[in-house]
């Protein structure tokens, strides 16, 4: 427990001191925007505060003196520099801009005031449900269906008005499965974006109720031919 505080205490000391900051982890959409935000509460005195890429580039430069912000020609064109906040907001992301972000206030020493992990992803693919069989009888109704996105893919059937909801994950994408009483939902999500499929039960079971009743021969029971019999016997033995 003791060495516990120790790491806890140095980590204060070096944050304290060098203005370390810890990796914050982002990701965006491809084509969105973000904001990079510095999560210090009280500043060091700089005299020029730069945010930087992990390419060593200067994203944007600004110089407290004269409020001169100087963004990086690449950049120009597609990033918002706060200078009240100092918060840094990049346009248009796309899968080359992921990477590590730091925030640099520069003065009699330099500290390191903000850090973010940025990835750019894309827009998870609408997941698709498809009904492999079903069939329902007058009391319950059973669905057999596949769930499946991407590498992604679940297997599952629906009766009794409930299925057993299920998920899985590969990397960042997720893939769940869950049920009601009127329908099957499959859902594929990423730390970006979510979409869906679902289908109806209530077709299916009426449907197919429908098929099965369309199937059975509309003959008389057994006992109604026994009646039948009869009475042709006792007529035939009262015209003799």
């Amino acid at each position: 427990m003791a060495v516990y505080y120790l790491r806890i205490f140095l980590l204060f000391l070096l944050t304290f001191k060098t203005g370390f900051s810890a990796e914050i982890s982002v990701f965006v959409q491809t084509g969105d925007s973000v904001q990079l935000d510095i999560q210090t509460q009280k500043l060091p005195e700089f005299d020029l505060l730069t945010w930087r890429n992990d390419k060593s580039e200067n994203v944007v430069k600004y110089i407290s003196e004269t409020k001169v912000v100087k963004p990086l020609n690449s950049y120009k064109d597609r990033v918002d520099f706060n200078d009240t906040t100092f918060s840094l907001t990049l346009k248009n992301m796309q899968k080359t801009d992921s990477g590590l972000y730091t925030a640099i206030a520069s003065g009699d020493s330099e500290n390191n005031i903000a850090t973010y992990r940025v990835s750019v992803i894309d827009a998870v693919e609408a997941p698709v449900l498809t009904v492999n069989s079903n069939w329902s009888s007058s009391d319950s109704c059973t669905v057999i269906f596949t769930c499946r996105a991407h590498d992604l893919m679940i297997n599952s059937s629906y009766q009794n008005n409930r299925c057993i909801a299920q998920e899985v994950t590969s990397q960042i994408n997720t893939l769940n499965l869950n049920c009601n009483e009127e329908s099957i939902i499959c859902n594929h999500s990423n730390p970006v974006s979510w979409k869906k499929d679902r289908i109806n039960i209530t077709p299916l079971c009426v449907n197919n109720k429908e098929n099965n009743s369309s199937d059975i021969k509309t003959e008389p029971p057994f006992q109604l031919w026994t009646y039948i019999l009869g009475a042709v016997c006792l007529f035939g033995g009262i015209a003799l």
